[in-house]
């Protein structure tokens, strides 16, 4: 019946579908089988492809699901007390999560060429929240006024990428953070 939701158990394995992709893409990339992810999300591979036609279908909404999760902790920080640091733990945040969601979107750009898809809109609407943080930053005295969000964004995506690529430690990475968060920061 249309319109009628998807049953609960339906919905569950939808769930752990995604759990496991994210997973499962997230180490693996492009190369990673949707037949692991079944077998990690405890389903058939009937199960994975009925909730989602296409590898392509199942690797997008695993982005689009990570990226609407980072974009709600930025937005759930703009009432923070203090802007400076909800930005600069924020900015962290993402260069620490970096490998995993920059494995899966290397994956669904390999599987799809590029182009306008729904995952592109979900990595936009992250920027936005991000260039929100950035603003209260700047107006509470933060970060320097200079700092405009594209070159920001910049600096966030090379250090997400270095973090990641290089596979730097967690203290390599902290130092790497403190003097990009030095460079930010207002004099």
């Amino acid at each position: 019946m249309p319109g009628r939701p998807p049953r609960a158990d339906a919905q569950a394995n939808r769930q752990r579908i995604l759990d496991a992709a994210e997973h499962v893409f997230g180490t693996g990339g492009k190369a990673a089988s949707t037949e692991e992810v079944a077998r990690l999300a405890g389903v058939g591979i009937a199960t994975v492809f009925r909730h989602f036609p296409t590898k392509t279908a199942l690797v997008e909404s695993v982005l689009v699901r990570r990226f609407d999760r980072l974009r709600a902790h930025a937005d759930a920080l703009l009432d923070a007390e203090d802007p400076g640091a909800a930005f600069f733990g924020f900015f962290g945040h993402l260069v620490a999560d970096a490998a995993t969601k920059i494995a899966i979107g290397e994956a669904l750009h390999d599987l799809t060429g590029g182009g306008d898809t729904e995952a592109v809109q979900a990595s936009l609407g992250l920027r936005r929240s991000f260039g929100a943080l950035l603003e209260r930053a700047q107006r509470a005295a933060a970060v320097r006024d200079d700092a405009e969000l594209p070159e920001v964004y910049a600096l966030l995506v090379a250090a997400s990428r270095a973090a990641s690529q290089a596979g730097l430690d967690d203290d390599v990475r902290a130092r790497m953070l403190a003097i990009v968060f030095d460079g930010l920061a207002r004099r």
